[in-house]
């Protein structure tokens, strides 16, 4: 699997399991930026609106985003 990721030029970047046998390398800075992103989709979810998209225009969803994105924002 790793093999393959490495032709792509990706790189891991969640952390090993404390139980693997071959444990292998990985950016601690860029964990800690992945999971800033995560936890802010996470936020972002919590409006029911958002995380079902009640709304049939792109445009119409996009300002309910940026509404509840500049409420996570303020809060």
């Amino acid at each position: 699997m790793h093999e393959e990721l490495d032709e792509r030029g990706t790189k891991p970047v969640i952390p090993n399991r404390s139980n693997r046998k071959q444990p292998f390398s990985f950016s601690k800075r860029l964990y800690k930026l992945r999971w800033r992103i995560e936890s802010a989709f996470n936020r972002l979810k919590d409006f029911r609106r958002i995380a079902t998209r009640y709304d049939k225009l792109a445009r119409n969803y996009l300002a309910s985003v940026c509404l509840a994105a500049a409420l996570v924002w303020w809060i």
